[in-house]
């Protein structure tokens, strides 16, 4: 199916406000859809979405095997160079065996232990943030508390002094702005800043780690050794934009498309007040499933596949529509519904296959100590007014989220 006419409309307000309803039209129309303004192949059931993520015969990257001209694609122009040398040297654009190699060397600095030591400041820092919120009578349950979090606990991590982390939101934002489809050149001169800029600063603490380490994530990747293989300097400064950006911008939106989705569901935001202990895991998982945070992940065809018939060639991009997976009725009941207490929910939020997301446990300590302070310290929390939902696709938010208490 040609879908450039079809219900994809993702430049369209209303589509992003709610493209649901648009998917379901999608996936009862066929599995692969070719959408001609991207020149990307959409698939939109959680069936082959799950097995793409997963089929090796897809990459994040071809220059692994290819040059540009052996895709059929052409490079970047050389000035969003600044931007490509971070992105393309982070592990979510890698393949193997770079990817292997850097994801093996970050996870003994990314530890299990390291992320559960965590879990006290992160539960502390949210209640402080709560407690301030409701000090005021309400404000903007992003800025206050959906931002704020995520972007401390990545910096506390990392050990970016408490005087600098007043920067990395910015860059992150114009860093990520590069992930919509089709950004325009204004984006991407802002990408490429912020790009210079964060590695700049990240390159003087590296060196700062060296003649000192201390007990961060940043001493630990530059520990990080085996088999004689140690991270470039280049792979460590991409490694930290990476978390950071992955790790905060997923936290950020799950939280206010959360809070929003529970203020449009009352039963549900009843039930999880009145049992918080027992359903906020849950909750978690189904927040991220109902009003997904990342709707859209892409991938290059390095052999040709086929996806129900429809031949795929070589040198094509598939887009991945998490989104619509997500909602698809093949794998949850009743998928527009939002249920606390789904028994079963094998979301893909945080992908799958080898770039599943390393972060998702600290993901999840996050949206659970946020959950469970606003829960505590704000009972009666309720939606001051009508959120505006930022103009972007891929990446899913809402400009802000006014509270009352």
């Amino acid at each position: 199916m040609d879908a450039t006419n079809a219900p994809f409309a993702p430049w369209d307000p209303e589509f992003i406000a709610d493209p649901y309803p648009a998917y379901a039209r999608l996936r009862d129309a066929g599995r692969v859809h070719y959408f001609e303004p991207t020149d990307q192949w959409l698939i939109p059931h959680h069936a082959d979405v799950s097995a793409l993520l997963r089929d090796r015969r897809l990459g994040r990257t071809y220059l692994h095997r290819f040059t540009h001209e052996e895709f059929g694609r052409q490079a970047p122009p050389p000035e969003h160079e600044p931007f490509h040398v971070l992105n393309d040297n982070g592990m979510l654009d890698l393949e193997a065996p770079t990817h292997t190699r850097i994801r093996r060397l970050v996870s003994k600095a990314f530890t299990p232990r390291t992320v559960e030591r965590l879990r006290p400041y992160v539960e502390e820092l949210a209640d402080r943030l709560v407690r301030d919120l409701v000090a005021d009578g309400g404000g903007d349950l992003a800025a206050r508390v959906a931002e704020p979090l995520p972007v401390a606990v990545i910096a506390q991590m990392l050990g970016i002094p408490e005087s600098d982390r007043h920067q990395l939101r910015p860059w992150s934002a114009d860093i990520c702005g590069m992930y919509e489809l089709s950004p325009s050149g204004e984006t991407a001169a802002r990408a490429v800043t912020a790009s210079l800029e964060f590695s700049a600063y990240l390159r003087e603490l590296i060196a700062v780690r060296r003649e000192k380490p201390g007990d961060d994530l940043i001493s630990g990747l530059i520990a990080a050794h085996e088999d004689g293989e140690s991270l470039s300097e280049q792979e460590m400064i991409s490694t930290c934009v990476l978390l950071l950006n992955a790790g905060h911008e997923a936290t950020v939106n799950a939280t206010v498309n959360g809070w929003y989705a529970l203020f449009r569901n009352p039963d549900q935001l009843a039930a999880l007040r009145a049992d918080p202990g027992g359903l906020i895991p849950g909750a978690a998982e189904e927040l991220m499933r109902y009003d997904t945070p990342l709707q859209l992940f892409e991938r290059w065809v390095l052999d040709d596949i086929e996806v129900d018939g429809t031949m795929i060639p070589r040198g094509s991009e598939v887009a991945l529509l998490f989104g619509s997976a997500n909602h698809d009725p093949a794998v949850f009941t009743d998928p527009a519904a939002l249920d606390l207490a789904r028994a079963e929910n094998p979301h893909i939020s945080f992908s799958a296959g080898i770039h599943y997301c390393i972060g998702a446990p600290l993901a999840r300590i996050e949206l659970a100590a946020s959950l469970g302070a606003l829960l505590h310290r704000a009972p009666a929390l309720k939606l001051a007014a009508e959120p505006e939902r930022k103009p972007n696709f891929v990446i899913r938010g809402l400009r802000e989220l006014l509270v009352e208490v």
